[in-house]
């Protein structure tokens, strides 16, 4: 029987075993994305249960890499916010040896290892005790940096003082790039000694084995800086960089794309536009140049792209977990076409945006989503059909289907009903595992199956609100 995407991020793996091929490029220029290039965000995911997951799900499943939260000192806040780890006190990594243990059992399973890197600032208190117990003020961090190590806005700024170094004018290049981000004591990364010691906390994190960086917040560090950062790496490591665009502000995405991969923040908003209210007629347009609305998304080789981030879901810019078989069929979409690399988020429940993470790594409702348990056999199609072009597309309001090449086939269904259609795959004639809902296992499918004849046609039906893909991987 078939199994439809549940409705709450939960259900079970639906592996597709693949060779994992890993490839690196220059830190100074944007690196070809791996062969297998799914990166997964655990959010919130303590060391160990990462590479607990590396082994037994993410290797399994064909994820090239895993993104893994700050692992630097960082403040300890009340409550124990998620975002104190975006508050860095000392280049100290969190639990070394676990952090060491975890980025070897996913190496030795095939996965890379991406670390979130705050380079651009250090705390917004003015005075506290980090979590490996060093004691700092603002500006003053021991071992580390001294006040002439940051900028001081309000000394500069024209008008006279402000109070907290922080953003008055986001029309301003120079605040957007030198002022404090939220009152963050803001770095001089113009400075040599600065770049020496953010480059210095980067390598570490090398010779522990990370192949790459998330570089947060990025667009408040000028590309010129970032690229002297990386130029001090002491082997390649592939970086994405979150630069955000916001219309009349000067700081430009484009700007960042000799430095690494940007993380294309007008995807997930303009996807999830789409699959809550429009016309599934206008994912044709997604991903191309002045596409839709106008909106020009990066090109596909330098954007990452994903339906929600760990601020997007709080925000409520982009569809989340919380709205359930809408969201997984977004998912599924990212997966299966070609536009960029995809970044699937995999995080926790929570009521407040502040909300940290559950103590216990356990696939519930009320405690981590596992969506990407959820989605792998999406997954194992992305793999199967890299490199191959998007054909005989065609669309209604509420369904849309397209092939990649004559190596998969996908249908989406929002609507309310099933839906059935005759629809011309491209394949070589067999038996297909649906991989939306179970793949090959001992020569069988595990869930539903689909016949392609020998003309490449065949007859499908989508139940509600679901989806269906096959590959020719994924053969009965």
């Amino acid at each position: 029987m078939r199994r439809r995407f549940p409705r709450t991020a939960i259900g079970a793996l639906l592996v597709v075993p693949l060779l994992i091929v890993l490839t690196f490029g220059p830190p100074a220029a944007t690196p070809p994305a791996p062969r297998r290039d799914v990166v997964v965000h655990l959010f919130g995911w303590p060391w160990a249960a990462i590479g607990r997951e590396c082994t037994e799900q993410l290797g399994p499943a064909g994820y090239g890499a895993v993104q893994v939260v700050p692992p630097q000192e960082h403040a300890v806040l009340p409550g124990d916010p998620w975002w104190q780890r975006y508050q860095p006190v000392s280049y100290r990594i969190d639990d070394r040896t676990g952090f060491a243990a975890m980025v070897a059992a996913c190496h030795a399973a095939g996965v890379r290892v991406y670390a979130d890197a705050v380079l651009n600032h250090m705390t917004a208190q003015p005075a506290g005790v980090g979590s490996a117990g060093t004691a700092f003020r603002r500006d003053e961090y021991p071992g580390v940096y001294a006040p002439a190590d940051f900028h001081h806005c309000d000394a500069v700024r024209a008008g006279g003082p402000a109070g907290n170094d922080g953003i008055l004018d986001w029309t301003s290049r120079f605040e957007v790039q030198n002022c404090a981000l939220l009152g963050l004591s803001d770095l001089a990364t113009e400075t040599a000694p600065v770049r020496d010691r953010l480059a210095g906390y980067l390598n570490d994190l090398i010779s522990l084995g990370v192949d790459g960086f998330r570089i947060d917040a990025a667009k408040h560090i000028p590309a010129d800086d970032l690229a002297a950062i990386l130029g001090r790496l002491d082997r390649p490591a592939y970086v994405y960089q979150e630069v955000l665009y916001a219309p009349g502000q000067p700081v430009r995405p484009a700007e960042y794309r000799a430095t690494g991969t940007l993380v294309e923040a007008r995807y997930g908003p303009e996807l999830s536009r789409i699959m809550r209210s429009g016309s599934l007629q206008l994912l044709a347009d997604l991903g191309r140049p002045l596409g839709i609305e106008g909106v020009d998304l990066e090109p596909p080789a330098t954007a990452m792209t994903y339906v929600d981030s760990h601020d997007s879901q709080r925000d409520g810019s982009t569809l989340s977990y919380r709205d359930g078989a809408t969201y997984l069929l977004a998912v599924a979409f990212l997966l299966a076409h070609p536009y960029g690399t995809p970044m699937v988020l995999s995080g926790y429940a929570f009521d407040t945006f502040d909300d940290g993470p559950p103590a216990e790594v356990r696939c519930a409702p009320d405690a981590f989503g596992c969506e990407h348990r959820v989605v792998a056999g999406l997954v194992g199609l992305h793999n199967a059909v890299a490199g191959t072009p998007v054909v005989r597309w065609w669309a209604t309001d509420d369904q849309v289907g397209f092939g990649r090449g004559t190596l998969g086939y996908v249908v989406l269904n929002r609507a309310a009903q099933p839906f059935t259609r005759t629809v011309a795959t491209g394949l070589p004639a067999g038996t297909y595992c649906d991989v939306v809902h179970g793949g090959p296992r001992g020569g069988r499918c595990t869930g539903a199956t689909v016949r392609v004849d020998g003309a490449g046609w065949a007859t499908v039906t989508v139940p509600a609100q679901d989806a269906l893909a096959i590959d020719h991987l994924a053969r009965a």
